[in-house]
């Protein structure tokens, strides 16, 4: 056989024996996993990581679903390093990983300008968190946008960690802070309506000053700059520009690399006016002349945005008052540019139904849900109603537990589903008051009150009151429920003691009473309260009278004009100052007061009344209103057993309206009148005393109304007589909330006020016998009676001032500055008042 024949039989053999081997092959290796072993773990489990895997036994496996499964581990971010090694013969898959370190500490080195709270609230990496590089580094960046937003644009942050046992570190940023970067200018350009200083003082961002320290944004924020922009826009849209745009917004860094200067680039466009204004719409209940009334927009005013904002929240209500829950209301602007002008058109449409799926409690961590449930005025299952969910934000609101009430709308699990969230965050509901002090008209006052508005967080309200002072000495616990027997019931009880020395008004007492309170609604904005008292007091009419000794060191006036078990008082020469001395004694037992006095209601008496009121709030916010209404009215009826027989009515108003320039304008009215069913007069300890905090503002206690002038207050120097108390008065306010440039979790307020009013009417026994001429006095006191010793006429004050409430950390502060307007010179006008109290 030739070479050449051979050939094809050699290669015909070879094909068969390579066959053979593969064959073979096919025997001692495999492409399918059957096991899988893990190493390289400290803390997890060897299950864990394999449940982490794609792979399982069973899988085919090739590089792909290697390179898969290797994914799937560094996903997890618990790896730093992880490797798959596939034995084909056995069908082993070898996963051996090295896990991330543990984060023990995170350390900030070098910051001195801000604090570790500053770095904590941005970054993710925290104690017992798993550590990575690209976490740290983003950290890292996280912090130097913290020092931007603080003006400092050169910090630095470098992070590296120190190695400890079982796989734990401890991470260390580096900080560079770097030097400060102000705001040297900010300039504008294309503006012509408005000078650079009017809208230097629109935008936050401004110049830095070395003597502003108290100015925070001075320094370059580009957030800040975004948000300046946006508050130019609302500027000019407010003003009439309604093609106001801003072309550029630049901060150029100094060559000293100290300063940014900041331009920014507007055109104003035209200034245009309200034009046509009308209301379009498809509702049956509505039509567009009714809605056209509600509309808070008047032709040929200059344009404003935030009437347009208005309108559509006025339309929203009046179109939920009649019923309708889903409505779409859209503004269409049609700009005249001949005319200057922009005609609005509202298209009022019914929108599709959507029902609450669910209601949600956020934030809540004293208060019980159902406190804040049974103030919503939509459940589960109901229409969902834009009008009843602010009406639901203002009662939760008004509890008064929350500092922050939200309601977030959001989808449902179907198109007509939503679902609402309710976000509350708590604030202290209880307050307590412990000090001591002097002032001008108690002398020495020592308090201790406890006030839990939210007792167990089931909205109970409990009082512990417990005060003493030279003038009153006071012991009052009272309990409130507000749902009482789970029923919108609110009932109440008080019990209390109290012993007072009205110097300014003559009268000495002790009283001793209960009482109980009910209220339920009548409608949602009204309430009506029922009420009834049992107290009992023993009065006493004081007098100040003046003594001298005899030769036996024996007072003068002698025990023959005074009943000495009932001197209260005695005050010698060298204390008084006046080269006499002071008695303080009831006055009916003087022989010569007894007569020209109705001694007949001092002494002891009990008074039972029953009484009723009824309020109304239709404002915009229960804690600090600014738009509409509340008014009260209550009647009290003593003589329902008992020993006193009055009747008495009291009428409280405020009506809140916004003012130019964002003040918040309120007028408030406050008036009462007290009557006796027969002659026997109204007793003093029953009537009205304005002032000191009670009534009137910028008037002393008692300070304001009728007025006793006789001898003895003459002779102790007091030209302003003894107060009386009043059967009437009437006292309106005018006030300002002034807008402060700070945030309102400052806690700061501050008010203009004026005070107007009258005060006076006094019993017609008590009118004859202190203006009767015939009554001599001067013999007892040694100086002529005043003409016209009673002055009880309804003559006009008024007073203004500024008040300032702080919300401290300490608990509520009060400050009044006062100047009186038009007083009588009997009256005791008040330049200053201040009141504390703690919260917990």
């Amino acid at each position: 056989m030739s070479l050449s024949a051979a050939r094809p039989l050699f290669l015909a053999m070879l094909a068969l024996l390579f066959a053979g081997t593969q064959a073979a092959g096919q025997d001692n290796f495999t492409t399918v996993v059957r096991q899988i072993v893990v190493t390289g773990t400290q803390r997890l489990e060897p299950e864990t990581v394999r449940s982490y895997l794609t792979i399982t036994p069973g899988t085919n496996i090739d590089q792909v679903v290697i390179d898969e499964g290797l994914k799937g581990l560094f996903a997890t971010g618990l790896f730093e390093d992880a490797q798959m090694v596939f034995n084909a013969s056995n069908g082993l898959l070898q996963v051996e990983v090295q896990e991330n370190p543990i984060v023990n500490r995170v350390i900030y080195v070098g910051n001195k300008r801000l604090d570790d709270d500053k770095f904590e609230e941005e970054v993710e990496l925290e104690p017992r968190s798993i550590y990575t590089r690209a976490r740290a580094q983003a950290d890292a960046q996280r912090m130097i946008e913290v020092y931007r937003r603080s003006g400092r644009f050169g910090a630095t942050v470098t992070p590296r960690v120190r190695e400890l046992e079982r796989n734990r570190v401890d991470v260390i940023f580096d900080i560079d802070e770097g030097p400060r970067t102000g705001v040297r200018a900010v300039n504008f350009l294309g503006n012509e309506e408005f000078s650079d200083a009017e809208l230097r003082g629109v935008v936050l961002t401004a110049p830095s000053s070395w003597w502003n320290i108290l100015e925070s944004n001075d320094n370059y924020d580009p957030d800040r700059l975004e948000y300046d922009q946006e508050l130019l826009r609302q500027h000019y849209s407010k003003n009439g520009f309604a093609d106001f745009a801003v072309l550029s917004a630049v901060a150029e860094l100094t060559p000293d690399r100290k300063d940014f200067i900041i331009t920014i680039e507007v055109e104003e466009g035209p200034k245009y006016d309200f034009g046509k204004v009308d209301v379009n719409t498809t509702l049956s209940k509505l039509p567009g002349k009714v809605l056209r009334r509600r509309v808070p927009i008047r032709t040929g005013t200059v344009f404003n945005s935030e009437r347009i904002e208005d309108a559509e929240e006025a339309l929203t209500f009046a179109t939920g008052v009649y019923g309708y829950a889903f409505v779409d209301i859209y503004p269409r602007l049609d700009r005249n540019p001949e005319t200057k002008t922009i005609d609005v058109t509202f298209e009022v449409n019914e929108g599709p139904r959507v029902y609450v799926e669910e209601i949600n409690i956020n934030g809540n961590q004293q208060t019980l849900d159902r406190v804040i449930r049974r103030e919503m005025r939509l459940v589960e299952g109901d229409a969902f109603n834009r009008v009843l969910v602010d009406r639901s934000q203002r009662r939760v609101r008004g509890l008064g537990f929350f500092s922050d009430v939200t309601i977030d709308e959001l989808p449902g699990s179907a198109p007509d589903r939503s679902v609402l969230n309710v976000n509350v965050t708590e604030q202290p509901t209880g307050s307590f008051q412990i000090g001591g002090g002097v002032s001008s008209n108690d002398n020495f006052i020592f308090n201790i009150q406890l006030n839990q508005q939210n007792l167990a967080g089931r909205g109970q309200s409990v009082l512990l009151d417990l005060s003493a002072s030279q003038r009153t000495n006071r012991a009052r616990i009272s309990l409130t429920e507000p749902y009482f027997l789970g029923r919108r019931l609110r009932a109440g009880a008080s019990l209390f003691v109290q012993s007072t020395d009205f110097e300014e008004a003559g009268f000495v007492s002790e009283t001793y009473g209960l009482g109980a309170n009910f209220g339920f609604p009548v409608s949602e904005f009204a309430q009506l309260g029922l009420n009834y008292g049992l107290r009992y007091d023993n009065l006493e009419l004081t007098t100040d009278l003046t003594f001298d000794f005899d030769e036996d060191g024996e007072i003068v006036p002698s025990s023959e004009l005074v009943d000495e078990t009932a001197v209260r008082n005695v005050r010698d020469p060298e204390t008084t100052g006046l080269g006499v001395g002071i008695l303080t004694t009831d006055r009916c037992n003087v022989v010569q007061l007894s007569e020209d006095l109705n001694c007949e209601n001092d002494g002891e008496f009990v008074t039972s009344s029953i009484g009723y009121s009824l309020r109304m709030d239709r404002t915009n916010d229960p804690i600090v209103p600014s738009r509409g209404y509340a008014i009260s009215f209550s009647q009290n009826f003593a003589g329902f057993g008992g020993d006193v027989n009055y009747y008495q009515s009291t009428l409280r108003s405020s009506y809140y309206h916004p003012l130019p320039f964002k003040f918040i304008g309120s007028l408030k009215f406050n008036g009462g009148y007290i009557q006796s069913f027969n002659d026997d007069g109204v007793r003093r300890n029953d009537r009205f005393f304005l002032g000191g905090g009670r009534g009137f503002r910028g008037f002393d206690v008692a300070g304001v109304g009728p007025r006793l002038f006789d001898a003895d207050s003459a002779v102790l120097g007091n030209r302003r007589g003894q107060a009386v108390g009043a059967r009437a008065y009437a006292v309106g306010s005018a006030e300002a909330l002034i807008p402060l440039p700070l945030p309102p979790s400052a806690g700061l307020r501050a008010s203009l006020f004026a005070d107007f009013g009258i005060a006076g009417l006094v019993n017609e026994a008590d009118e004859e016998v202190f203006n009767d001429p015939s009554i001599e006095r001067v013999d007892l006191f040694g100086n002529s009676d005043p003409d016209d010793p009673l002055q009880a006429g309804l003559d006009p004050r008024v007073t203004a001032g500024v008040v300032v409430n702080w919300r401290s950390p300490f608990g509520p502060v009060q400050f009044v500055i006062s100047e009186a307007v038009v007083v009588e010179e009997y009256d005791r006008p008040e330049g200053f008042r201040f009141s504390a109290g703690g919260q917990f």
